[in-house]
């Protein structure tokens, strides 16, 4: 049911309109995730580098980005979240999440590295828009529900972006002269924004994981179908991981990373082919360029990740 077309007479096409703006809206909570998510880690990084007088061209790198451009590309990811079907974008997730942990636990220390918070860019997307499609489903006031989460989402992202742009040009300053609050908290405890990061991660995930499974397996008319879809699946996401993770040892540059992305849904294509619909395929394309768009746009970050 939907809150705002429910009031207004059956024109013919008024639900698909509806349907269309919520899409928009769960594409825009995904993409200011996405936001808020690069801004605390430009952040850390910024301090990390300001810190250590051997990355000073890193720290020089990370405040030359243009903040002009962040709108843009909040924009555009949400347009490429409102375009991918919920089917797809369950399987981004569930993807993501089996590659995070096999990272995770090959790590000696147990703990994530930052470059694993900028690689799960797209895949936070779809999951917020996978979590909020599955607790929204069904609900009296979903267009409603959707556009305050949408302004609550704006805000965050905008108030992280300005707490970004804030460090990159006084944080120096006002970490010596200490009379900035704000810049005396991030002096104290900015080293803990990597612990904040990955606790909310996981309760993202661990959501978009259940809502994922649901997801996908209510376009199932009996349990021989579903097994008939997730047993390649699985299959096919256990070779994908093994493969990054071998090629994540092997190399250290930056070409594994947009590689891993054209196996992983080159991999993904391939099996919506034997299984999936003709609207899967286009939606792996649509995830492809959303993959890629968010990379391009963390480049500088990955960078200095991967220099730590």
């Amino acid at each position: 049911m939907f809150s705002l077309g429910s009031w207004l007479p059956a024109f013919p096409g008024l639900a698909w309109g509806w349907a269309l703006l919520d899409a928009f809206l769960q594409g825009l909570v995904g993409a200011c995730a996405v936001s808020v998510l690069c801004s605390l880690l430009k952040v850390y990084l910024y301090i990390q580098c300001l810190n250590n007088p051997e990355r000073q061209a890193e720290m020089e790198a990370i405040r030359a980005q243009r903040a002009v451009l962040e709108p843009l590309h909040v924009l555009v990811l949400t347009g490429l979240l409102a375009l991918v079907g919920s089917r797809v974008a369950a399987l981004v997730v569930l993807e993501f999440s089996l590659r995070a942990v096999s990272t995770v636990l090959s790590l000696g220390k147990g703990a994530p590295s930052s470059q694993l918070y900028l690689l799960c860019q797209y895949s936070l997307g779809c999951g917020v828009s996978c979590g909020l499609s599955f607790l929204l489903e069904g609900a009296p006031r979903r267009s409603g529900n959707l556009l305050l989460a949408a302004g609550l989402a704006a805000l965050l992202a905008l108030q992280c972006q300005r707490l970004a742009r804030h460090v990159c040009a006084l944080y120096g300053l006002h970490s010596q002269g200490r009379y900035c609050g704000l810049c005396i908290l991030l002096l104290s405890d900015g080293h803990r924004i990597p612990a904040l990061l990955r606790r909310a991660l996981a309760v993202a995930f661990a959501v978009a994981d259940l809502a994922a499974v649901e997801l996908i397996n209510r376009d199932f008319l009996s349990a021989a179908e579903a097994v008939r879809f997730w047993t390649p699946l699985t299959i096919c996401y256990t070779l994908l991981v093994v493969y990054m993770q071998e090629e994540a040892r092997q190399s250290a540059d930056g070409g594994p990373v947009f590689r891993t992305v054209l196996v992983r849904m080159g991999g993904l294509f391939i099996l919506l082919l034997a299984v999936g619909r003709w609207s899967d395929i286009l939606h792996v394309l649509v995830s492809l360029l959303g993959e890629l768009w968010c990379l391009l746009r963390a480049g500088v970050l990955l960078e200095s990740c991967r220099r730590q």
